[in-house]
């Protein structure tokens, strides 16, 4: 992973200014007052290893640009600052291949630049496809969004593209254009729409000399936004970057309400949204097991909630780890839940009598000492579609294994009404 920015900045006071925003992205900063100590401090480290620099456009030994020039041929991506906001500043580093420039003017600022360097890593597993028949169009915008790191896909149809969105699921934004060959770019959108939410992907319009209502067709045709060529390249970088970090923001909002704060397992939630939703017809051969750790109030009661929690992400560690395929979830408490698709019975609880043991010979590190723990476990293989039936059968089956001694696993054969009591042990 590249760990370095290079900082070659005009003062002591811009240095620091800067150097704690890159520290606090968890990149570790390479600081410079001019050109030629930036280049010193450039070829003690490995190349590869920075993931960009940011250099002001005016040094004391380097007055025109020419820092900025040293790790563009690098290849370095290059983020600019200046002290002046005049046009004539400006279009000399943007004619530069640079990823942005940042004015020194005010906090709000130094706040993109903040959130710029975090994009550069984020950037590297984030898709963006460009749809498109003009050549000159696709070839710089493409460029532009290479030179920010983003994975960089393009289309020349729409048929095409969305066999790419179909075999690229980090694609997150799509720029099309409204000339496409096998149909409008409008007509494009409306299609996308059916497919993924504005929730799930972005879809941004461009379009040349069509007249001003062009934004508004694309708008209303299911688009989150769009961009009027020529555009330009600040514009160009600050919409897709505000479309891409939308789309990550509802997908946060996703995982935080689906996810169980302690364990980081999936959570009742999202198990029942998996079930029911992604797997809308359940199989023939499948099992639910309820698994309950035993006599887990006696450990908070003895050694405080603090270990408890410990015992809790433990146990979560190994089902991840035993049930890598799985539909998992904490369920609350101690009690957390495996769905097993497409498998038969006999094999679900023979794994999950292997589990129970691992449970059991596994040694958990306390603050203070280290301790052992049991479970029982439920399990239910019905030939079902309903999820509450599985969940409610299991649990009886759980409830048999703690009173039959607990530490065991117990199954409900799917052949029969009657709930047959079975210990693997």
């Amino acid at each position: 992973m590249q760990q370095h920015v290079l900082i070659i900045e005009n003062g002591e006071g811009n240095l620091e200014l800067i150097a704690k925003l890159v520290r606090r992205a968890g990149l570790t900063p390479v600081g410079a007052t001019s050109l030629t100590e930036g280049k010193a401090r450039f070829s003690q480290n490995v190349p590869e290893t920075f993931l960009c620099a940011i250099v002001a456009y005016s040094l004391p030994d380097a007055p025109h640009g020419q820092a900025i020039d040293f790790t563009a041929s690098a290849y370095i991506p290059t983020i600019a600052t200046t002290e002046n906001l005049d046009n004539a500043t400006r279009d000399k580093v943007l004619e530069r291949d640079v990823v942005d420039y940042v004015p020194k003017e005010n906090s709000q600022n130094y706040d993109y630049l903040s959130r710029l360097i975090s994009r550069l890593e984020k950037n590297k597993s984030t898709g963006v496809l460009v749809v498109s028949t003009n050549r000159v169009l696709r070839s710089r915008t493409i460029s532009l969004l290479q030179r920010h790191n983003f994975v960089a896909f393009e289309s020349l149809t729409a048929n095409d593209a969305m066999q790419q969105l179909s075999g690229h699921q980090n694609i997150r934004l799509v720029i099309t254009d409204n000339t496409l060959p096998d149909m409008t770019g409008t007509k494009f959108v409306a299609f996308l729409r059916k497919s993924f939410s504005k929730e799930q992907l972005a879809i941004m319009g461009v379009a040349g000399g069509q007249g001003m209502l062009m934004s508004a067709h694309f708008i209303k045709s299911g688009a989150n936004d769009f961009l009027r060529i020529p555009y330009c390249h600040e514009e160009f970088l600050c919409r897709v970057m505000q479309n891409v970090e939308y789309i990550e923001s509802v997908e946060e909002i996703r995982r935080v309400a689906n996810t169980d704060y302690l364990t980081g397992l999936p959570n009742r939630r999202h198990f029942f949204y998996t079930v029911t939703v992604q797997h809308q017809s359940l199989s023939e051969d499948h099992a639910l097991a309820l698994i309950d750790l035993d006599f887990f109030k006696s450990i908070n009661d003895t050694h405080g909630h603090d270990a408890g929690d410990i015992v809790l992400k433990a146990m979560a560690a190994l089902i991840e780890f035993y049930f890598p395929d799985e539909i998992i979830s904490r369920f609350g408490g101690e009690e957390f839940c495996i769905y097993m698709p497409n498998t038969p019975l006999d094999e679900a609880c023979e794994r999950l009598d292997d589990f129970r043991k691992v449970v059991e010979a596994e040694v958990i590190k306390l603050p203070t000492t280290d301790i052992k723990v049991t479970c029982s476990i439920g399990v239910c293989g019905a030939r079902t579609q309903r999820v509450d039936k599985l969940l409610s059968s299991a649990d009886k089956q759980l409830y048999a294994a703690k009173n039959n001694g607990r530490n065991q696993v117990m199954c409900e054969q799917p052949d029969t009404s009657s709930i047959e009591q079975a210990s693997l042990l």
